[in-house]
């Protein structure tokens, strides 16, 4: 596989807006030659007999069953409020929408 050009970088770099020396152009050619590398790598790997996943392991759902207990009451839920409405908490606007 040809590896990554400075020119290629310079590229990159000039339509990401990036301003880049000399030597970054060198070092970055290099970095991105071994990303990609590594990338090639990864789908070296992956073999027709193994099913597209996006996850490794089974996942399982962990939350509990939703039962119904005592609460409070909304009269008791805005005894403390300073402020309420229609068995609400009025708090002041601050999108200026009505």
């Amino acid at each position: 596989m040809p590896g990554i050009t400075r020119e290629e970088v310079a590229h990159l770099a000039r339509l990401s807006r990036l301003e880049l020396k000399a030597e970054e152009l060198d070092h970055f050619a290099e970095q991105l030659d071994v990303i990609i590398g590594a990338v090639a790598r990864v789908s070296d790997v992956a073999d027709e007999d193994v099913p597209p996943t996006s996850h490794p392991l089974p996942l399982t759902n962990v939350m509990r069953a939703d039962v119904v207990r005592p609460s409070l009451t909304p009269q008791e839920a805005l005894s403390g409020a300073p402020a309420q409405e229609q068995q609400r908490f009025k708090v002041p606007q601050i999108l200026g929408e009505d």
